[in-house]
């Protein structure tokens, strides 16, 4: 069974307990995350201290590999997938290990009185509420950085759908990240199904996969001010990963969050991806808990669109605005300013924003000239409709790159119109093929002078639009502008002012021709129209005189 396959399963058995009780979304979503994030906690525990222990009783010259024992009892999920507890249950001997000789290994200690083989054991009536309660905050107890922040309000649930969702989650036995991917997984379809409030901590991953694709966050500082559950931040440690290094040695993660439930989201999405980092709740028009002014490498973000009622008396002198407070009632500009100030002399910046801002004007046209002049506006995205689950409108990735002037392409902008680009999901959702993504991420690379990526099966495409192996503009998908070119525009940032329309092949057909075959056409169709229109008329008449006579 693949990972994708148990993250469908362990989803749709879950969403059924759920739906035969009587909690919303919203109040499932923690305690079932927490339980994940436990049993993840409890398998690379396990794993550690096998490893350990066979270390150990090495050094000691005492022969290793014996199976451990434990309790005979196996659990059976869907009569076909069992698991014995001998494989949850804790090494015998010896246990006498320091807590910060897991912490050193980057695992978290899960004492006793927390490990997920003590809970599937607990006896048939017992409080299992307070006992994955009294887990949570053992685990908290123990890893300061996790430090109120796991969920410890299991007594909503009922002792029955508690027991269901232990044994659901005891036959995973997958490695890695694996679990991460089903945290991340079951993050999206509770943002799905919670709606306007899913929007406010989850974006959707295939529109963070590409910002991290351009922005390359190879080493450094990473900030969100907006951070969510932490989308950004595992995106990078994957993208770090995929290029065979560590993400612990290569990049630190620094946040932002206005909202204390999805703090606790994302320093737990965080740990169960074996990451760690400087998460802080605050309010960021108005607080700048990181001093982040020129300090970071890497800025990405997915801030609220359009936001009024910001006291701007409360910002007006704030250095993280260089270009002014705008004049309209609308916070885009300020975040924007954000993303730009937070970044070093050689920073990159990524960041989902509305479309309406790539045109907007007044002071707001004034604080994009600035950023054009400046250098800084390195490539813009337009992104079609359907890829959040809060909102169906299209919006506009930017790309901002402090060193462009450094990378010989100071004064122009690479405009990509990406929204024929998609795959549909269902009715209402699209998302980006890994060969989609990874093709819009080459032709930054080629217009960059990078050498393009195929992992991901993105050969075909590059071929038929770049069949040199080149950037080259491309009619209808991309296009580099100059400054000049812009200014001409009004300083718009909208690629489809830009990239214009796909060329269409030639059929061959004489335009007048086919004008004059569909008048034709046409002139028959209304003809038809006209007889069926004559002849609904008749039975209509013949229907009321029916009624009159018989009446």
């Amino acid at each position: 069974m693949t990972n994708n396959d148990v993250e469908k399963r362990l989803w749709e058995a879950a969403d059924q307990l759920r739906a035969n009780s009587k909690l919303k979304a919203s109040e499932y979503s923690m305690p079932v995350l927490g339980l994940i994030f436990l049993r993840y906690a409890d398998s690379r525990f396990t794993a550690m201290e096998k490893l350990l222990q066979a270390e150990r009783a090495k050094a000691a010259g005492v022969e290793a590999g014996a199976e451990p024992r434990g309790s005979a009892l196996s659990i059976a999920l869907g009569g076909s997938d069992v698991v014995s507890l001998d494989a949850l249950a804790p090494p015998e001997a010896p246990t006498d290990f320091d807590k910060l000789e897991y912490q050193a290994c980057g695992v978290l200690y899960v004492p006793e009185a927390a490990r997920f083989s003590n809970l599937l054991r607990l006896p048939e009536g017992a409080n299992v509420a307070q006992a994955i309660s009294d887990a949570m905050k053992a685990i908290e107890a123990e890893n300061e950085d996790l430090r109120d922040v796991l969920p410890k309000t299991y007594n909503r649930l009922d002792n029955t759908t508690l027991v269901e969702l232990l044994r659901l989650l005891a036959p995973i036995e997958i490695e890695g990240d694996a679990f991460g991917k089903i945290y991340e997984y079951f993050l999206g379809k509770f943002a799905m199904s919670e709606g306007q409030k899913g929007g406010e901590f989850f974006t959707p991953i295939s529109i963070v996969k590409l910002i991290v694709e351009i922005i390359e966050p190879f080493h450094g500082r990473i900030y969100d001010p907006a951070c969510g559950s932490g989308g950004m931040f595992v995106q990078s440690a994957h993208f770090v990963e995929r290029h065979r290094e560590n993400p612990a040695d290569e990049i630190s993660v620094f946040g932002q969050e206005r909202i204390s439930e999805t703090v606790r989201l994302c320093r737990m999405n965080l740990a169960v991806h074996g990451l760690s980092g400087d998460i802080r709740q605050s309010n960021t028009y108005y607080e700048d808990l990181h001093q982040s002014v020129g300090r970071f490498d890497f800025v990405m973000a997915n801030p609220p669109f359009n936001v009024n009622k910001v006291d701007k008396e409360r910002i007006k002198d704030d250095p993280r605005f260089p270009f002014g407070v705008p004049k309209p009632d609308n916070a885009n500009y300020l975040w924007i300013q954000l993303f730009y100030s937070a970044l070093s002399a050689t920073g990159r910046a990524g960041f989902v924003m509305a479309n309406s801002a790539s045109d907007a004007r007044g002071s707001e046209q004034l604080i994009r000239e600035r950023l054009l002049r400046e250098g800084a506006v390195d490539v813009m995205i337009s992104i079609g409709p359907n890829f959040f689950y809060t909102v169906t409108l299209p919006c506009t990735l930017w790309f901002l790159d402090r060193a462009k002037n450094d990378r010989s392409r100071g004064e122009t902008v690479l405009f990509i119109d990406a929204r024929s680009t998609f795959r549909q999901l269902d009715r209402a959702h699209r998302d980006f093929t890994p060969e989609q993504l990874e093709f819009l991420a080459n032709i930054v690379r080629l217009c960059r002078g990078e050498e393009p990526e195929t992992g991901a099966g993105s050969a075909e495409l590059l071929a038929a639009s770049f069949p040199d192996g080149a950037y080259r503009d491309v009619p209808g998908l991309c296009k580099v502008a100059t400054l000049a070119e812009i200014e001409a525009q009004g300083w718009s940032l909208n690629p489809g002012r830009y990239v214009g329309v796909a060329e269409r092949p030639d059929d061959g057909v004489d335009f007048h021709e086919r004008l004059r075959e569909f008048n034709e056409e046409l002139e028959r169709l209304n003809a038809e129209a006209y007889q069926l229109e004559e002849r609904i008329a008749g039975n209509v008449k013949g229907l009321l005189s029916y009624r009159h006579s018989a009446g």
